[in-house]
């Protein structure tokens, strides 16, 4: 048999024979005879076991994160987190896996988007959908009647992914959830005040939150006459509004759900409705409306809601917006979604279609789900929708051109003349062990220039440089990397000196 080499040539040749009779096109049985050699020869080839092809490529709907793009997430989560504790919220961990029976029958129509995995040793597992399934499963496994939790990870849905809008099918979800009995709305009104915080400091733009509940859509639709059994599917249609004209939604309802185009137009003329405290006055003055026991008490608690919000100085943030539907199964009362009023663009950016940034409501029937004897454990929660607003930070920091630190360091050690290696590594494990964030250049003997070059590209604000005569007279140079300017100091002092300088930010 030839030798590897002369095959691998002879392939070449002769996929090069091929192309060019395509070019000239020449005659089909010509074309075909050719290519029967060329596979020939490379079934004579063979795989070559030594060199793998392979795409070097991150599967669709996942991202890496750069060192830039992580420091801006670590912000975000800084703001969000911080924002949670306020609230004496407590954190947990759950596994990404869960049984598949877990999750099954929770989300409604988006079922069809959860990840399945393979049988594992004679568990049927799929990867988490949310945050709030596990933490129902986590509460009913437990025994836990009454915490107030957060909980930051990544979640999986099989989702057609549209990158540059936020949406993955790898991301986080930011969670903050009350559960336990208490008095109406109070809980449900902390959720809001929490919205408003986060997207506030975040400084993303003007945004609205939008309520309803889900008694009033029920007794929405019973009034207006959907059959029972369509309810669930005709409030995923409803959930569409935000992108779809009422047209295509209602065509959805008729054609494809078997809903009468009479009762979609009372639909209509419901779903088309938005307001303040107001309109859930007029609706409680509805005659239809009013005759229904579960929107009775969904606009109760409603009107509550508003009251709790104005007292806590957001209700002019908050729009009753009766086509909020939500379209997971598991809500059982208020409802809400934060939008931004407009793309946030500055000078140079462009329009970004973002949707909703956060999202919540009451699910007081999920746990009862998991609990063996079904006992219910009220909750109410919020996710912070972090993947669209990275998004959104990371577009304006592009068009703002921000330089963005990667990492803390406070100081590098330096050395002004050669040989001074020992030196820069006993004091560099002197601040490591008093806790200063400090680095080094891993050479012996680095010119000055280059490691101040490193400083300014790296945004270090100090330099502690070593000298032989900075050696003799037991001080060090600490020089301010933004002014230029420096100072000796005692080595016994340089700790302090450079907590008191970078805490200032560098005010040199």
């Amino acid at each position: 048999m030839a030798d590897r080499a002369t095959l691998e040539e002879a392939v070449r040749l002769q996929g090069e024979r091929v192309r060019g009779l395509k070019q000239q096109k020449a005659g089909a049985e010509l074309i075909e005879e050719e290519v029967a050699k060329l596979l020939k020869l490379k079934a004579q080839l063979g795989p070559d076991e030594g060199k793998q092809k392979f795409v070097l490529k991150t599967p669709k709907g996942t991202r890496d994160y750069n060192p830039r793009q992580m420091a801006v997430r670590e912000k975000v989560f800084d703001v969000i987190i911080s924002c949670f504790k306020r609230h004496g919220a407590e954190v947990i961990d759950t596994p990404v896996f869960e049984l598949k029976e877990t999750l099954t029958g929770k989300y409604g129509e988006d079922s069809k988007l959860i990840y399945d995995l393979k049988d594992q040793g004679g568990e049927l597992l799929a990867l988490r959908y949310d945050l709030t399934v596990p933490f129902a499963r986590y509460l009913a496994m437990n025994k836990l009647t009454n915490i107030k939790r957060y909980h930051i990870a990544k979640v999986y849905r099989r989702d057609n992914p549209a990158m540059t809008r936020g949406r993955y099918r790898e991301f986080y979800q930011c969670d903050f959830d009350i559960a336990g009995q208490f008095d109406p709305m109070i809980p449900d009104a902390e959720c809001l005040k929490i919205i408003c915080e986060i997207l506030s400091a975040l400084q993303l733009g003007d945004f609205l939150i939008k309520v309803n509940d889900r008694r009033i859509l029920d007794g929405m639709f019973n009034v207006c006459g959907v059959p029972d059994s369509k309810f669930r599917t005709i409030c995923s249609s409803v959930d569409k509004l935000d992108k779809m004209s009422w047209e295509n939604v209602k065509n959805e309802m008729v054609e494809e759900k078997g809903l009468a185009s009479e009762v979609a137009d009372h639909i209509g003329a419901y779903v088309k409705q938005h307001g303040g405290v107001s309109l859930v006055e007029q609706l409680l003055q509805d005659p239809k409306l009013s005759q229904n026991k579960q929107a009775l008490e969904g606009l109760g608690d409603l009107k509550l809601l508003f009251e709790y919000l104005t007292l806590f100085g957001i209700a002019e943030k908050i729009s009753f917006d009766l086509s909020l539907a939500r379209g997971l199964d598991y809500y059982t009362g208020v409802i809400y979604e934060a939008v931004l009023l407009q793309s946030p663009t500055q000078q140079g950016e462009e329009a970004l279609g973002v949707g909703s940034v956060a999202a919540g409501g009451r699910y007081d029937g999920l746990v009862g789900m998991f609990d063996p004897k079904g006992r219910k454990v009220p909750c109410v929660g919020l996710s912070i929708g972090v993947e669209r607003i990275f998004s959104i930070v990371e577009q304006r920091m592009e068009a703002s051109e921000e330089k963005v630190r990667t990492t803390e360091t406070q100081v590098l050690v330096a050395a002004a003349q050669k040989k001074l290696l020992e030196e820069r590594l006993k004091l560099v494990a002197e601040l490591w062990d008093r806790g200063i964030k400090a680095e080094l250049l891993y050479k012996k003997n680095p010119k000055l220039l280059t490691q101040l070059q490193y400083c300014e590209e790296t945004g270090i604000p100090l330099v502690a440089i070593i000298g032989e005569q900075e050696l003799k007279d037991g001080v060090i140079k600490l020089r301010c990397v933004a002014s230029r300017e420096e100072v000796d100091v005692r080595k016994e002092n340089l700790v302090e000196e450079i907590r008191k300088r970078t805490s200032q930010y560098c005010i040199c």
